[in-house]
Order: structure tokens, then C-alpha cells, then sequence
């Protein structure tokens, strides 16, 4: 896709599906996505890669959201490292990222941008 071709949004979950200010697991083409629902932020819902590269594990999704250093991050249940949900970085350890993933609400479902 290059710049000028608009953004196509596909259905990933319902609203519903989601935890208040956690995460939950969502399959989209094969990949498992770490969707993050935070209400009180501007932008309400987050995606990311549910793959933790410290910890090489599927688990991003079961991680704590809260806000450090002024970022609003997750914090892999395994070694705790923080990940930011709006950029994929990780703050302790530069050499860690995970994909991010356009998403918003229309009506009472999760869709992803592609």
C-alpha cells in the first residue's frame, strides 16, 4: 500500500471481548495481536504484537498496562519489560520492539487497519 491509498479496516473483535484496562488476545492473518482497551486515554484501543522478545513467549496480552515515564506502556509478564503500546519500544531495552497496529472503534467492534 503506499501513502495515497486509503487504509482498509477489518473486523478484529467486538468491544465487548475486551477487558477495561487490559489485554486480551486477537488472531488476525495467522498473527496473534495483543489488543489493549484503555478508556480513558484519547485513543481508546491499542494493538501490538503479542509476542515478547525478551521473554520469547506469547504473552503481552496478559501483561499489566499503566503509564511510565509519561508513556502508556505493558509490562510483560515474564521479565517485566516495558513496552510501549502507542510505539512498540521498549523502555529498558532499545534493542526490543514489537509491532504496532493501527485500530479503532466503529460502533461495538475492534478493527484493525491495513
Amino acid at each position: 500500500m503506499t501513502s495515497m491509498e486509503p487504509m482498509q479496516w477489518n473486523s478484529l473483535c467486538q468491544l465487548s471481548d475486551l477487558v477495561e484496562g487490559g489485554g486480551v488476545c486477537a488472531f488476525y492473518n495467522g498473527k496473534q495481536v495483543a489488543v489493549f482497551y484503555v478508556p480513558v486515554e484519547e485513543e481508546r484501543v491499542f494493538a501490538i504484537d503479542n509476542y515478547d522478545p525478551a521473554g520469547e513467549a506469547f504473552v503481552l496480552s496478559r501483561g499489566i498496562v499503566g503509564d511510565l515515564q509519561n508513556t502508556l506502556v505493558v509490562a510483560s509478564p515474564l521479565y517485566k519489560h516495558h513496552f510501549d503500546l502507542r510505539a512498540g519500544r521498549c523502555l529498558e531495552d532499545e534493542t526490543l520492539t514489537v509491532g504496532t497496529y493501527p485500530v479503532r472503534i466503529s460502533g461495538d467492534v475492534v478493527e484493525i487497519g491495513v
